[in-house]
Order: structure tokens, then sequence, then C-alpha cells
């Protein structure tokens, strides 16, 4: 198994192998690695030199790997989402079974031929520890995991792209950032060119032109509205409350969106008083450690049954609302109100 990085570098040095095996998570740049593989292919014919695999036609790969790729020295097949790499196959039947069995027989007895004549390239959403797993790897294939990036790894990812466009950015601001967006590198990434094209070649990514530029998602924003409550600035939090209904979210969203970060908040508290890790309490992903700081930070704003009350209302909130009871908007302003007061 190798790094995401190492493959990045094997595909820019044009490397290709014989067999890829992508799975995991952090999609956009595991879809980025395949249009690489595309690309340094060459021309895609589709049916010809080009042969795109799924659940609905499954039962041809073994006939697409024997047919030659005519008037082409190699042939692309890409098998996607097929659940090859998972132990559980009842539910797709005795026929997908017996059709990945002949296939770890044809990968064992044919790696050579499959070297000199095709690129196989198999994407899943997660593996298990199957035996068509070590028949890829003893075949040579290049298995990685897309795992979520860790913060460090997305620094440098975005780092390194305003490095090619000659923009200067320090690591703090791309924190900054990044714990404003709350979301998939793919969107980190269209946010950094963004900054990257108002700051110029030469210029500097800054916090204030991030504060301009970037939208803010929801869970971030609500953070903000947090950090106010606690801090009894009632003021600034229905400011924020309303600038959230503004640019229209639903209200719906908004109240379930809170709802969680103060029950998050609340599990960080149990967590520290249980002296539990925070990270696994919370089930953060990777790209998300950063997030422990904040809500530690915020849950020394609130007591336990502080926090408990203010679930417990947002709870009944909902209720209320659903009977025609109370209006949301009014609803969520008073439960602000009332915490402050």
């Amino acid at each position: 198994m190798i790094s995401i990085e190492a493959l990045e570098k094997q595909l820019k040095d044009n490397k290709l192998n014989s067999m890829y095996l992508l799975y995991g998570e952090e999609t956009f740049l595991l879809e980025t690695c395949l249009k690489k593989i595309k690309h340094i292919f060459g021309e895609l014919v589709k049916g010809i030199n080009y042969i795109e695999i799924d659940d609905t036609n499954f039962g041809e790969l073994i006939q697409d790997l024997e047919t030659p790729a005519f008037g082409f020295n190699k042939k692309l097949i890409v098998v996607k989402n097929v659940g090859l790499f998972k132990r559980e196959v009842k539910k797709k039947g005795a026929t997908f079974a017996e059709t990945r069995e002949l296939l770890e027989k044809y990968i064992k007895e044919n790696k050579d031929i499959i070297k000199e004549s095709v690129i196989l390239v198999f994407i899943e959403e997660s593996v298990d520890k199957v035996k068509l797993l070590n028949t890829v790897e003893e075949a040579g294939a290049v298995v990685c995991n897309f795992e979520y990036q860790k913060p460090a790894q997305i620094i440098a990812r975005l780092k390194g792209i305003c490095k090619a466009y000659n923009v200067n950015v320090e690591e703090s601001t791309l924190k900054y950032l990044i714990e404003g967006s709350l979301t998939g590198m793919q969107d980190l990434i269209n946010e950094i060119r963004k900054q990257i094209e108002y700051a110029g070649s030469g210029g500097t990514i800054t916090k204030e032109s991030i504060d301009l530029l970037a939208v803010k998602q929801i869970d971030s924003v609500i953070f903000d509205l947090t950090d106010n409550l606690g801090k009894k600035n009632i003021k600034e939090a229905l400011i924020i409350l309303n600038n959230l209904i503004y640019s229209k979210e639903p209200l719906q969203k908004i109240l379930i969106t809170l709802y969680n970060h103060f029950k998050k908040i609340y599990i960080v508290k149990l967590a520290m008083e249980q002296n539990r890790n925070v990270t696994e309490a919370l089930n953060l992903k990777p790209n998300q450690t950063f997030l422990v700081t904040k809500y530690r930070g915020q849950s020394n704003f609130f007591s336990k049954d502080e926090l408990k009350s203010i679930l417990d209302k947002l709870i009944k909130l909902d209720s209320n609302y659903k009977v025609g009871l109370i209006d949301l908007k009014v609803g969520l302003e008073s439960i602000l109100c009332r915490y402050c007061s």
C-alpha cells in the first residue's frame, strides 16, 4: 500500500502501473488521481480501449479483460463501486460471488497478460481483507487508501497551490480558512483559487480577504453564534442568527444545526469530566481534529446543566413549531435571549 502523496508523485512522473485499487472517503483526491491516470493513458475510445464497469455490467469484466483493444496497444478498464472487496456479498446474489471467484482465478493465472495489455483500475468506497485483495496485491497492484487529510496535510496542499501561482500566504491564514469552511477538499481548493485570483501574482492572502470572499458554512457560523452566546453578547448572537436567515438558510436547518452543535459541546463536557478522549467521543474525522480545541473552548462557557437546558428547549421548540404553537424564528430568538438574561 502506498500513500496518496506517493501515488500523486508517480502520476506526476507519468508512470502508470498495470493495476490499481483506489478506495476511501477523500473522493476529490481519488477522482483527481483517476483523471490523471486517464490523461497519462491517452486517447480513450469508449467500448474499444476504455471500458467502465459497474453493478449493471460486472458480469462482462472477464470478457472485457480477454478482448483485445483493437487498434490500440492497451485497454483501460475502470471498475467502480461494485463492492468486490467487501466480505458481505450475499445481497448481490450467487452470480456475483461466482464471478468474483472467477476474477480472482483469472488475475492469478493471467497477471503477465494483464500487465502487457490492460490498465485495470478498481475504485471502491471501502475495502475488507478478502481473497481478491491478496490476489491483486500479489499481482503488483498499487493500493492506495484515500483517507481524509489531516489539517497539516490540507494546509500543505493549499500552500502548494498558492506557491504555484506566486501568491503568499501564512499557515495561520490557511488554518483560519479551513476552520471557517469546515468542508471537503474540493470546496477548500475552490475557495483558495478564489483567494489567489483576488490577491494576484506576488500578492498575499489575508484573514481580511478570507472574511471578504470566503463562503462560511452554516456549521462555522454556528460556532461564531455560540461564541457570542457564551460571552453573553446577545446583540451579536442575534445579528448572526438573522444573517443566517437573510442568507436563505432554512429555519429548520438552523435549528437542527444549533441542536447538534450544543449536543457536541455537551458530549465534550462529559468526556472532559470522565477523562475520555474528546476526538473519539465526537467521532471526528482526521480533517476535523482542529475542532477539538474549539469545542473544548466553548464548553467552558456553559455548565452541564445549562447545556442540558438549552438542548431540552430546542427539542421543545421543534415539537411546538411542528404543531403550530410557535413561530420558529421567534422561538430561536427567545431561547438565545433567555440564556443571556
